[in-house]
Order: structure tokens, then C-alpha cells, then sequence
């Protein structure tokens, strides 16, 4: 599986998401990880390693603790894809509202009219 569709397929679970937000403050063990979340360790642990897999988290040794940090190069490749999609909305937008300014000039009753 290529890396960016690793990513999208790490990003599409919502719990995934929700631990990388976590993460953004900073690195955490899996207990902590698991804190906020009704479900097992073992099952916060496939999570992570989804996310590890897909190399948006790496996991440290630190004595007894394996803390997890966030990893931003997957995320930024991710954003860049992106981005490039939303340069082509927006210019299509763009013409969108320059066509109706135009249609609505040519719809205006003319001043001289009156």
C-alpha cells in the first residue's frame, strides 16, 4: 500500500483521529492514550498500530513505558495532496462568482431608463 493511502485509510477511523489529537500535545503511553476511549487496551493497541504502520506515530523506549509521538511528514504529504484539490475548487469558485456578478450586471435594470 502506497504511503498516501495509508494515511487516508489510518485517517478514516475516528478513534485513530481522536489519538492523534492527543498526540499533537505531545507524546503518551498507551494507557494514557487509552484513558478517554470505553474500549480495551488491546484494542487501543491495533489502533496504534494502524498508525504506526501508516507511519503518522512512532514508539519510543523509555524504561517500562513505549510513549508514542506523532510523526508529521505522513500528515504534511497528506496536506499537499489535498491542497492541490483545493487550489482547483477555489478557482473554480472564483470563475463561479465572477460568472453571476457578470449575469446579475446584465440582469440590472439600466439606469438610463428611468
Amino acid at each position: 500500500m502506497d504511503q498516501l493511502d495509508a494515511t487516508f485509510a489510518a485517517l478514516a477511523d475516528p478513534t485513530r483521529r481522536a489519538i492523534l489529537a492527543r498526540l499533537i500535545q505531545g507524546e503518551a503511553s498507551v494507557m494514557e492514550l487509552a484513558e478517554p476511549f470505553a474500549m480495551s487496551q488491546p484494542s487501543i493497541s491495533k489502533h496504534l498500530k494502524v498508525l504506526e504502520n501508516a507511519g503518522l506515530i512512532s514508539r519510543g523506549r523509555d524504561a517500562q513505558r513505549r510513549p508514542c509521538r506523532l510523526e508529521a511528514k505522513p500528515l504534511a504529504e497528506a496536506n499537499d495532496w489535498l491542497e492541490r484539490y483545493r487550489n482547483i475548487w477555489e478557482g473554480n469558485f472564483q470563475r463561479l462568482d465572477a460568472l453571476l456578478v457578470a449575469m446579475q450586471a446584465e440582469k440590472a435594470p439600466d439606469s438610463t431608463d428611468q
